[in-house]
């Protein structure tokens, strides 16, 4: 769930959620005024006057959504936040061992019939911001980068079919054969990875209508492409690096998704060793109670689903780590249990150190497990997101 940010709205759920945007808006506002299309080119007066709050004008998540592919893999601007997200863990032939994250993220300024039309090719009504990291495992080392920039003049923007996001070179696009080309580079830290989706659309919640709080709007549309067979190259400053191995996708689109008391969440992407994959995360309160809105899914190596909710599942924290830049205090081991499924997870980090100090402060890291599934051993690799750990989330989406 990347859920998946900004009050009355949300870039992700894990994502997972759409926490930064907030900050974003803060930090782009003067930006957004020059230079973003609210004037145009040949005028002085502003030719859009921009409402943050409430979100009025745009459609919200209430109810299952009719599912369209390859149509529902581009952009919903009737919405007011959405984001692509991509994470995975790589490893060369002599063993050295990375993770990735590649999340781009959509914000609608206006809805689309409140829009006037402008000359100017700079004109903007949405904003993009991207978020690129890379975990070397093997060297203990993590880089996380940031970019913004506005839908505008091929600058940033997504389309659905062939399929393509991007934020100028940070990207994925898919290719004539079906593939997805996915490659982003900031200085000597870059990914040029071969994405192969070897299980199609999986819909989270009911029928890809993903609740995450009682009132009407509290809730996202949600589905995942979760294994991706990947081959390619990755780059740091000690070399390039031939690699392969599995990423997940996670695509979210909402208006003001979660609700009051809702301080942040702690969202997990698994891939296991017997093919199954498993989708799941809890959403903390602020009087330290799980929210029973969190959920999960189970997602065979057939591709068949088991929905679960709150009551289905319980993660247990095993132990902590505490960031030398933030000062937050993050959980950094985990036991994962579900009864109804005979599983039994322990999952810890690659390395504790996977923190996100970008827009918003978050953790987001590669982790691997072990444990059993109806008594047999089994293993695996993933993606874990926590937020909320330096400050409330609260009223921030």
């Amino acid at each position: 769930m990347r859920f998946d940010l900004i009050k009355n709205g949300h870039l992700a759920v894990k994502r997972r959620y759409w926490f930064l945007i907030t900050t974003l808006l803060l930090l782009l506002i003067a930006w957004l005024v020059v230079g973003l299309g609210f004037f145009d080119a040949a005028n002085t007066a502003p030719s859009i006057i921009v409402e943050f709050d409430p979100p009025l004008g745009f459609q919200q998540a209430d109810g299952p959504w009719e599912w369209d592919f390859p149509r529902d893999f581009g952009p919903h601007p009737d919405f007011q936040t959405e984001w692509w997200y991509y994470t995975g863990n790589l490893e060369t032939d002599t063993g050295e061992r990375f993770g990735y994250q590649l999340t781009i993220f959509r914000r609608a300024l206006l809805p689309e019939e409140d829009t006037p039309e402008r000359d100017s090719a700079w004109a903007a009504d949405q904003v993009y911001m991207a978020h690129f990291a890379l975990s070397d495992i093997s060297a203990d080392k993590h880089y996380a980068f940031e970019r913004f920039s506005r839908g505008a003049d091929s600058l940033a923007g997504a389309q659905a079919d062939p399929f393509k996001v991007w934020l100028e070179n940070w990207r994925v696009v898919q290719t004539p054969d079906g593939l997805y080309h996915l490659s982003a580079k900031n200085k000597d830290i870059a990914v040029d990875l071969i994405l192969k989706d070897l299980k199609g659309p999986i819909l989270h919640g009911n029928l890809g209508y993903s609740q995450k709080g009682s009132a009407r709007g509290n809730a996202s549309y949600y589905y995942s492409l979760p294994r991706l067979e990947t081959t390619g190259t990755l780059q740091t400053a000690e070399g390039i690096y031939q690699v392969e191995g599995l990423s997940w996708k996670d695509h979210e689109f909402s208006t003001d998704a979660l609700s009051s008391g809702q301080v942040g969440w702690d969202w997990f992407s698994l891939q296991l060793t017997d093919g199954s994959e498993l989708m799941i995360y809890q959403v903390r309160r602020d009087d330290g109670s799980i929210d029973p809105y969190s959920s999960g899914t189970w997602i065979s190596p057939e591709g068949e689903t088991v929905q679960l909710g709150r009551e289905q599942f319980e993660i247990q924290v095993t132990e902590s780590w505490k960031s030398q830049q933030s000062g937050a205090d993050y959980p950094a081991g985990w036991r994962i249990s579900i009864t109804t499924l005979d599983l039994d997870l322990e999952a810890k980090p690659m390395m504790n150190d996977q923190e996100m100090n970008v827009s918003y402060t978050y953790w987001e890291g590669a982790v691997e497990l072990s444990g059993t599934k109806e008594g047999m051993h089994i293993s695996g690799k993933g993606y874990i997101e926590l937020t909320g750990y330096t400050e409330s989330m609260e009223g921030q989406f």
